[in-house]
């Protein structure tokens, strides 16, 4: 997991969003290419495009969720379910360690789209500060989800 947190972390520092630094740790084990996981996920950082809505940590890892075990052409009503579960978990574990699993919310209501509301978040560090906890955090949860044999239901 600590290779995992490291990765993602530098990958942010990089300069790819929270939703890319998520998905592209979990790249090669989910059979894709780390270039296509950077693009799938880049929309979805800044809580979706500087909507600020659902953090971009968390849209990664739901993408990482979907990709692993979700609903495909050869799959059923179950995996779909399953699907849905496991992402509210995921949800709601960040929500109890976090609040919220709203961008806006988890950076105090500024706003990233003004000039103001950026300059006071790279004023107070929240990105390096912030939003590195929240990509660790979302690790820790996948890791924990991966770990728990309910869970391995494509293995």
């Amino acid at each position: 997991m600590k290779n995992r947190i490291l990765e993602a972390l530098e990958a942010f520092r990089n300069g790819y969003n929270c939703a890319q630094s998520v998905v592209s740790v979990y790249a090669q084990e989910l059979g894709i290419q780390k270039n296509e996981a950077l693009k799938l996920a880049n929309p979805f950082g800044a809580g979706i495009s500087y909507e600020q809505e659902t953090c971009g940590a968390v849209t990664g890892a739901l993408i990482v969720i979907g990709l692993k075990y979700g609903k495909g052409e050869n799959g059923t009503d179950d995996d779909k379910k399953k699907t849905y579960e496991i992402s509210r978990y995921l949800m709601n574990e960040f929500r109890g360690k976090n609040k919220s699993i709203r961008c806006r919310d988890l950076l105090d209501g500024l706003n990233m789209s003004t000039e103001e509301g950026m300059t006071e978040i790279r004023k107070q560090d929240m990105f390096h500060i912030r939003c590195s906890a929240y990509i660790r955090d979302v690790i820790e949860i996948m890791e924990k989800i991966f770990a728990d044999p309910q869970y391995n239901i494509h293995e």
